[in-house]
């Protein structure tokens, strides 16, 4: 079975997370790790990814954290999960197929289904998921209406 990374799952849960729970100021980490019961250490790195990846926008100071580089319905699941994965492609190489079949149908194969999830993973916006958590009753913390920072 196709399985998302637990990294790749933490950034989603953390740009959702940031996305419901905007306000005025930026949602710390240590919020972040609170809700969903991570290490803030390994939950930073991730954060990072995404900042360079122009879906996060990192405060600094006393009052620092994150905010959503963009509104909540111009960022894809997609992006996040391209963004969270990037890293991991980097390090591991993939092997090249060894067989005709592996080379003409099994790598074929595995491209398209790749092509078809991002697809359906870029049709699917931060906002829609807020409106699910909303819908679902999923509480917040303080939550007003901003959602990123120009």
């Amino acid at each position: 079975m196709l399985k998302l990374s637990r990294k790749t799952l933490l950034a989603l849960e953390a740009v959702i997370d940031i996305a419901f729970n905007a306000r005025p100021e930026p949602v710390q980490a240590k919020e972040i790790t609170a809700r969903q019961g991570v290490p803030q250490r390994y939950l930073e790195q991730v954060m990072q990814q995404l900042v360079r990846a122009g879906i996060l926008k990192g405060v600094r100071g006393p009052r620092g954290g994150y905010r959503l580089a963009k509104e909540r319905r111009r960022i894809s699941v997609g992006d996040i999960v391209r963004a969270a994965e990037l890293a991991d492609d980097e390090i591991a190489e993939e092997a090249p197929p060894q067989s005709e079949l592996g080379l003409h149908i099994v790598a074929p194969f595995v491209q398209s289904l790749q092509v078809d999830l991002l697809a359906r993973l870029d049709a699917i916006t931060v906002e829609e998921l807020c409106q699910q958590a909303r819908s679902a009753g999923v509480t917040g913390s303080d939550r007003t209406s901003a959602d990123f920072a120009i």
